[in-house]
């Protein structure tokens, strides 16, 4: 709060900033200088009963004054440009939307069918921190109904996040369905080791009801990662047609695809190959280049006709 309200205005004064970007959620309040505010997705606006935490109510009163002071407001999808309409009441002339990207190192093996085959191992992955909007308790429930539907027993389940309030409820419900030993956590993970873990997976399962963009779905794409995952959110909007979409909490149509993914070599190929596609549609040098159109358009909306945006 301190950061946002003070030092970074005086900062921008002190260096003769005419145009700051704040790149998650909070931007200063005053000065002279621009502010263009990214809001990544607001959950905790839309849904604060996923957010029980002593101080959630104040972190939305801030957001909401960062983002209703902001000059313009860059957000990832056109799903979260009209929650932020909604939850802000905020014209959407204000708001631009520019997708993320994956970054260079997920990309995929270059196999043939066969190879990818013979390859497969058994595990389901999920990326992205452990809240209760993620309703990782469908990934447990599908991970104990393949096991035991299809007698695939060694069948596992990575999540790689951190916890973000649902690990505990996590842990009981893998206990309580009997996969405690096929549920595997790891919190802090480098690109490169995920960039394996994303090749290697059957598939990322993702079965959260509120994404603002979900740049985990982009990574697994760009890797050539069978996608399976809830029609929730941006969801549809980041994925196009390379992945499966289930209804949200749907388990049936979760097991049954999954147990397609594993069984069917054809089809798997075919989302691999869809998912390799749909990633060519991100990339950083088209977010930064559409983030720099943003910077030269409110310079020229608020006549800073000195203002010099390079090429």
């Amino acid at each position: 709060l301190g950061w946002t309200t003070v030092s970074i205005p005086i900062g921008c004064k002190r260096a003769g900033v005419d145009l700051f970007h704040a790149p998650a959620y909070t931007a200063p309040f005053w000065g002279k200088q621009l502010v263009v505010l990214t809001i990544h997705d607001c959950s905790y606006e839309r849904h604060p009963e996923w957010y029980p935490y002593r101080n959630d109510p104040i972190r939305r009163l801030f957001y909401r004054k960062c983002a209703r002071s902001a000059d313009v407001i860059i957000t990832d999808s056109r799903f979260s440009k009209q929650e932020i309409v909604a939850a802000y009441d905020i014209e959407p002339d204000r708001i631009s939307v520019i997708p993320l990207a994956a970054a260079d190192v997920f990309c995929p093996v270059e196999v043939t069918d066969e190879s990818y085959r013979s390859a497969m191992p058994p595990f389901l992955l999920h990326v992205g921190d452990l809240y209760i909007r993620r309703d990782l308790k469908v990934a447990l429930t599908v991970l104990a109904e393949v096991r035991r539907l299809y007698r695939i027993p060694d069948l596992r389940l990575i999540l790689v996040g951190r916890d973000g309030g649902a690990e505990d409820e996590i842990k009981h419900m893998a206990a309580r369905l009997g996969v405690s030993d096929a549920v595997e956590r790891r919190e802090s993970i480098s690109d490169t080791d995920l960039t394996t873990l994303y090749r290697e997976a059957a598939a990322l399962i993702y079965p959260s009801r509120y994404e603002g963009f979900g740049l985990p779905l982009v990574e697994a794409m760009a890797c050539g990662t069978p996608v399976i995952a809830s029609c929730a959110g941006a969801t549809p909007e980041v994925v196009g047609n390379a992945a499966v979409l289930v209804e949200p909490g749907d388990i049936d149509g979760f097991v049954r695809t999954v147990h397609r993914i594993l069984t069917d070599d054809e089809f798997r190929f075919e989302k691999r190959q869809a998912s390799l596609s749909r990633s060519s549609n991100f990339s950083w040098e088209r977010t930064a280049t559409r983030t720099v159109e943003v910077y030269r358009s409110v310079a020229m909306e608020k006549r800073l006709s000195n203002v010099e945006i390079p090429e």
